[in-house]
């Protein structure tokens, strides 16, 4: 299977003036051929955004660019979307670009007032600008189909002029106050995915670049466009001004991460459940054991400084040995990885445990787990260790399973759960399939089975699937009298 893009595909348009700005771009370049005075317009967004460096670094590029909005908007869904080359990101091919464009627009202006007494210099003017403006469509554009959309803004000379710009604001304090940069809540609540330098228009790494102060990306680079914001699976990004990036420090809740270390491991076991799943087991080698809560997750590192978050789907009762279930993604970089590089004896890097959201409480009586697709994960270490191991959790509720996937070939750990049921009468196991009649399971929803039976406003709830089931159950959840507190969900790509 050939291995995803490393770079992302994700939607980039956030504001009105983001996603139309680029109507701008068209209507100077094209339009400014044959209206030359639509040119004069650049002079002020050029004053825009200078002006707003001092203050914010490169935030115009991000937000308001108008030739950033086309790359962005209409050129990104044909956009090859690959590694930028070294050699347009290197600082001397951004001072020589910068030289020579100076250079050019300086010979055209002096060539209009050379000739200023036979010509219209609002008209001559404005078609420098039209023109340059129309040079930068074609050349940006072509760079950006072919390689990135924001490939032209490596070397962009108004790039250039706004860092420069920015260092001297934040030389003589201008910035202080006002500059937002890309903010992480805490350190240890990184998941070290990767996910905002995948998804990163100017292809840079937030993730390995935190400031450890205060957690700050510092990178002059930054066009602050709020995409990795967006994007980080574990929520924790945000533009802050520097005083808000220390409160969120201070005030950042790292329940469920206290207990977090670094561990080497070793791979025990690889077992395929379905074609495009595998469980990988593995044993602790230093340290040797892990203390953990049914529902929390690992990191395991997949390539280099990349890691990805899986739930624990099992874990032997001394805490020596975990397991995780992995579903193969066709888009999925990660899982990829997983797939293809990692086999039995295999050393692996591990970070864990670390989670709240589906952290089981052991103490309550009534328990409620619904889940589709591979959220099932979390579930299966939870049922196990909570009914199989008594002497350790002292587990003596109720507990119901909710299980929904499409067809019966996509239910994993079914025997595991059949097995229990069986066993253990506080065990409540329903599974229902989408698209598949079957005298094994109901056809339908979650939603049916959660719609039938009695739940009451003690029933403590733990969600993991997809966003829509996760909003669907709650609704009927609400309405059954389960107050908001009671219920924990977390999306299962996490």
């Amino acid at each position: 299977m050939k291995r995803p893009n490393y770079f992302i595909k994700t939607e980039r348009a956030f504001s009105g003036v983001r996603k139309s700005a680029w109507i701008v771009t068209l209507a100077v370049a094209i339009g400014g051929q044959f209206y030359p005075r639509l040119g004069l317009l650049v002079p002020f967004i050029m004053a825009a955004l200078i002006g707003m460096s001092f203050l914010k670094g490169r935030h115009w590029c991000g937000n308001y660019c108008p030739h950033g909005s086309f790359f962005d908007f209409l050129l990104l869904p044909i956009s090859r979307n690959k590694k930028i080359p070294t050699l347009l990101i290197s600082k001397i091919t951004v001072v020589l670009f910068f030289l020579f464009f100076m250079f050019n627009l300086s010979r055209r202006f002096w060539t209009v007032f050379q000739n200023i007494a036979n010509i219209s210099l609002l008209d001559s003017v404005g078609m420098i600008f039209s023109t340059t403006y129309l040079m930068v469509l074609i050349v940006g554009g072509l760079l950006a189909v072919l390689i990135t959309p924001r490939t032209w803004c490596q070397f962009c000379p108004m790039g250039t002029i706004q860092t420069l710009s920015y260092k001297l604001g934040k030389a003589i304090g201008l910035a202080q106050s006002q500059d937002e940069k890309v903010t992480a809540e805490h350190a240890d609540l990184c998941h070290s995915c990767g996910k905002c330098a995948r998804v990163c228009p100017m292809q840079l790494t937030p993730y390995k670049e935190f400031d450890e102060n205060n957690n700050q990306f510092n990178d002059e680079r930054c066009i602050k466009c709020s995409t990795c914001v967006e994007n980080c699976p574990a929520g924790i990004l945000s533009l802050s001004t520097a005083k808000q990036a220390d409160e969120l420090k201070e005030k950042a809740d790292l329940d469920g991460f206290q207990e977090s270390a670094y561990y080497k491991g070793e791979i025990k076991e690889v077992r395929e459940l379905k074609e495009d799943i595998k469980e990988y087991t593995i044993k602790l080698l230093a340290p040797a054991k892990m203390n953990l809560t049914p529902g929390q997750f690992i990191l395991i590192k997949v390539d280099d400084d990349l890691s990805r978050a899986y739930t624990i789907s099992s874990a032997n009762k001394e805490g020596t040995e975990i397991s995780i279930t992995v579903k193969r993604l066709e888009d999925g970089y990660g899982t990829n990885l997983l797939f293809d590089k990692f086999k039995e004896g295999d050393r692996v890097e591990i970070k864990g445990p670390m989670g709240k959201e589906l952290r089981i409480d052991h103490k309550k009586k009534k328990l409620l787990f619904v889940a589709n697709g591979i959220g099932i994960t979390p579930f299966v270490a939870a049922a196990q260790n909570l009914l199989e191991y008594r002497d350790t959790y002292n587990f003596d509720g109720d507990i119901t399973l909710l299980y929904g996937v499409r067809y019966e070939d996509d239910l994993i750990y079914d025997d595991l759960f059949t097995r229990l049921a069986r066993k253990h009468p506080n065990f409540h196991y329903y599974k229902t399939l989408s698209r598949q009649d079957s005298i094994n399971a109901r056809k339908g929803y979650v939603t049916n089975i959660l719609n039938e039976i009695e739940i009451d406003a003690d029933t403590t709830v733990y969600i993991c699937g997809t966003k829509a089931m996760a909003q669907d159950i709650q609704k009927i959840l609400l309405e059954k009298g389960v107050p908001q507190e009671s219920i924990s969900y977390e999306d299962f790509a996490a």
